[in-house]
């Protein structure tokens, strides 16, 4: 089964970490993603550009609007996520609290759903 583990955090914004340790963190990463590779359960992971190369886009009427930035103001912001394969919630708990990110802010996990198009229907599996 496959689990989107999004990494969010507060480290760029809170001054926590010097940029020595934002390097190891970063290089602890590394080595992180290549013990999950090894064992499988590593699908995909990447960090995301920092919150103010972001924009959002919302419907509006019949076109869309455009703003930077998050769309909330909050401390913590997404930074990153992981793509694993684990037989169950709990391993996937298991996996999520070593990612290194983990000791600075939350990891939020979600099932990944399978869409299938039938024909016509969807199917969610």
């Amino acid at each position: 089964m496959r689990f989107l583990c999004l990494i969010y955090t507060s480290i760029d914004v809170d001054g926590r970490l010097n940029q020595s340790e934002i390097n190891h963190l970063i290089g602890e990463h590394f080595v992180y993603d290549e013990g999950l590779r090894r064992d499988g359960s590593l699908i995909v992971s990447d960090a995301l550009e920092l919150r103010n190369k972001s924009i959002v886009i919302r419907p509006h009427g019949k076109t869309f609007s455009v703003t930077d930035g998050p769309f909330v103001e909050t401390k913590e912001y997404l930074a990153g996520f992981y793509v694993i394969d684990a037989p169950d919630m709990e391993s996937a708990a298991e996996i999520a609290k070593r990612i290194p990110s983990a000791r600075y802010g939350a990891i939020e996990i979600r099932p990944v759903r399978t869409l299938t198009l039938k024909g016509d229907l969807a199917e969610i599996s």
